[in-house]
């Protein structure tokens, strides 16, 4: 599982990034990492008015961690420069 792209959210809401994910043999687009009252959480897109697509707590787990530690490099190395 690795992120294809992500892009952080500037409007100042609860979605921090929106990030496109490759998994075994799929892609995922246009997911949101959100700050929650329960902590951070991923949530797909949605389709006629549910979601497109959930996740075991153990994938939302490692898209969580993976997804926000692409936030903190993407910042760190925006400091550094």
């Amino acid at each position: 599982m690795h992120i294809i792209a992500i892009r952080p959210e500037k409007t100042g809401g609860n979605i921090l990034a929106r990030f496109d994910v490759q998994l075994d043999g799929m892609r995922m687009f246009n997911l949101a990492l959100k700050q929650t009252s329960a902590g951070l959480r991923v949530f797909s897109p949605s389709a006629f008015g549910s979601a497109v697509v959930t996740f075991t707590p153990e994938t939302s787990e490692a898209l969580v961690a993976l997804a926000s530690g692409e936030i903190r490099h993407n910042d760190e190395h925006r400091t550094a420069a």
